[in-house]
C-alpha cells in the first residue's frame, strides 16, 4: 500500500495511501466491530470503581498519514529514505480481551488487524517516524493474534492499591507490595521501558528512538509482539522486573526461533519512584542480554571489503547486550520531561528492533487542561543516535542493513525532532494529532537530508 509520488507542479499536497477493496472492506468491519463493542462496553459497565470485572472488553483503532517532502540526496542505496515527495499510511485496529480464571489470575486475548506501511518500506531512518510502522509487515492488511497470555497476581499484603480498567485489566486494584507472573505472547514493550510522557505512539510521540531506548534491540517479531514470561516484584519503594523471550530467526523476521538454547533475549529493569521539588518522577534502568544467529560487522568486511553482506556471517554463536536509563519527572501542573539513554556493544547486527547503537532523547508533554482544553495532550523531544565503530564501517563500504543503508555513509549523527498536538475530538474515545518531524543526517548520512515529515494520526479508543 505504499504510494510514493515525485515532484508536482504548484502546491504540495499532503496524499492518504488509497485503500484496495479488500483493505477497505476490513477498515469497515473494525469499524462496525467498534460500534457494536461499544455499545456492549456501556451496557455492561460497572461504575463501582471497587468492583472488579469478570470480563474486559477494549478496543482500538489507530491510522497515522505521513508525508515526506523533497530532500538532498547525491545517492541513494537501497534502504534508503527516498529522496522524492513521498506519501504512507498504516492502520492498525485491535480488541482487547480478558477474562478472570481464578483468584489473581487472568486470560487476555488481543486480536488484531494491521496493514499499510511507513514513508520509503520504514527504510531510511534509524529513528524512525512512525511508531505504528514497525508492527507491520505485509502491507496488505492481514488479521493475526497479537496477544494471547495469562498473568496471575499474588497480593503480598493488605494495603490495596487502584491500578485502572484499562486494556487487558481485569482487576482493578492490586496489594502494594505483590508478585506478577506473566506467560504467553505479548509484546515486551508493555512491561518494559515505560514513561509516562513518551511511550504509547497511538496517543503520544510517533518516533521510534522517543518512544521506547533506541539502542535496546527489544525482542519481537516484525509486527513487535513475541512469546516469553515476564515475572515482576513490586512495593511502595521499588519495583523489579525480569524476562526471558523468544527472539525472530532472521533480523527483523515475523517467525521466531524455537531453538531457545541457542537464541533467546533476557531483559532486567530496575525502577524507583523520585521526588524533586515535591513533584513526583520515576528512574528506570534496564539491562539486556541477546543471543541469535546474528551476523557480525567486521568479520563481514574482511569477508568482503567492497561489498560486505552481513547474513553471509550469521552464527547462532553471537549476542548483543547493553544498557539504558529512562526518567520521567513532573515539572509543573500538567507539565511533565522525560530522558532516555542507552547503549549497546554494537559488535553484531541489530536483530529485531532498529539500527542504533548509542541514543539519547529528552522532551516534554504538555496537558491541555493547562488551556481549558481537557483531554489535548501537546509534545517536544529530540533523539539523537549514533553507530559503532564497526557497524559505521560496514556501512561506509556499501553494507546494508534491514533498516539502513544508503550504499555508502559520510558519518553524522542522526537527529530527530518531533513536535505535535493531540486533539480530543469528542467523548474521550475521538482523537485527531497533528505531528511534524524534521530528520537531520537520515540514515546517519550527512550528504542526505534534511527530511521534513508531516503527519495525521486518528485514533479511536474505548
Amino acid at each position: 500500500m505504499k504510494n510514493r509520488v515525485g515532484n508536482r507542479e504548484g502546491s504540495k499536497f499532503f496524499y492518504l495511501c488509497t485503500m484496495d477493496k479488500k483493505s477497505l472492506r476490513i477498515f469497515i468491519l473494525v469499524i462496525n466491530l467498534f460500534i457494536c463493542s461499544r455499545g456492549f462496553s456501556q451496557e455492561s459497565s460497572i461504575p463501582d470503581s471497587t468492583t472488579n470485572f469478570n470480563t474486559n472488553f477494549h478496543f482500538q483503532l489507530t491510522s497515522v498519514s505521513q508525508y515526506h517532502f523533497d530532500m538532498k540526496a547525491p545517492y541513494t542505496g537501497n534502504n534508503s529514505l527516498g529522496k522524492g515527495d513521498e506519501s504512507a499510511s498504516t492502520l492498525t485496529a485491535t480488541l482487547f480481551w480478558g477474562t478472570k480464571l481464578w483468584k489473581g489470575a487472568g486470560l487476555y486475548i488481543n486480536p488484531e488487524v494491521a496493514g499499510g506501511s511507513g514513508i520509503s518500506s520504514a527504510k531510511g531512518i534509524a529513528a524512525f517516524t512512525n511508531g505504528e510502522a514497525f508492527r507491520v509487515g505485509d502491507p496488505a492488511p492481514t488479521i493475526y493474534l497479537a496477544r494471547g497470555f495469562i498473568k496471575q497476581i499474588f497480593n503480598l499484603d493488605d494495603t490495596h492499591e487502584y491500578i485502572g480498567t484499562g486494556p487487558n485489566e481485569v482487576y482493578k486494584s492490586r496489594a502494594k507490595k505483590y508478585l506478577m507472573i506473566v506467560a504467553g505472547k505479548f509484546s515486551i514493550a508493555d512491561y518494559f521501558d515505560n514513561n509516562s510522557y513518551s511511550h504509547d505512539p497511538r496517543s503520544q510521540f510517533l518516533n521510534w528512538g522517543l518512544m521506547s531506548n533506541g539502542a535496546w534491540d527489544y525482542p519481537a517479531n516484525v509486527r513487535g509482539y513475541t512469546w516469553g514470561v515476564v515475572l515482576e516484584y513490586g512495593n511502595e519503594k521499588y519495583k523489579v522486573r525480569g524476562a526471558t523471550t523468544l527472539v525472530p530467526k532472521d533480523a527483523n523476521g515475523n517467525d521466531l526461533d524455537l531453538n531457545v538454547g541457542k537464541a533467546n533475549s533476557s531483559v532486567i529493569e530496575f525502577e524507583k519512584p523520585i521526588q524533586l521539588a515535591k513533584r513526583s518522577g520515576k528512574i528506570r534502568l534496564l539491562g539486556f542480554y541477546t543471543m541469535a544467529r546474528m551476523g557480525n560487522y567486521a568479520l563481514a568486511i574482511q569477508s568482503n571489503p567492497t561489498f560486505p553482506d552481513i547474513t553471509s556471517t550469521r552464527v547462532y554463536s553471537r549476542s548483543k547486550y547493553g544498557f539504558g536509563i529512562n526518567l520521567e519527572q513532573e515539572v509543573g501542573d500538567g507539565v511533565g520531561l522525560f530522558a532516555r539513554a542507552s547503549w549497546n556493544d554494537g559488535q553484531n547486527e541489530t536483530w529485531a528492533f532498529t539500527e542504533i547503537d548509542r541514543s539519547a532523547s529528552i522532551g516534554l508533554g504538555f496537558d491541555g487542561a493547562r488551556w481549558k482544553r481537557k483531554g489535548d495532550y501537546a509534545g517536544l523531544a529530540t533523539v539523537v543516535s549514533t553507530l559503532s565503530s564497526e557497524h559505521s564501517r560496514y556501512l561506509a563500504s556499501g553494507g546494508y542493513g534491514f533498516i539502513v543503508g544508503d550504499g555508502f555513509l559520510n558519518e553524522g549523527a542522526e537527529c530527530v525532532t518531533e513536535l505535535f498536538y493531540r486533539a480530543n475530538i469528542f467523548s474521550d474515545s475521538f482523537y485527531a494529532t497533528a505531528n511534524y518531524q524534521f530528520v537531520v543526517n537520515p540514515g546517519y548520512n550527512q550528504d542526505r537530508g534534511p527530511a521534513h515529515v508531516v503527519g495525521l494520526r486518528v485514533h479511536i479508543e474505548f
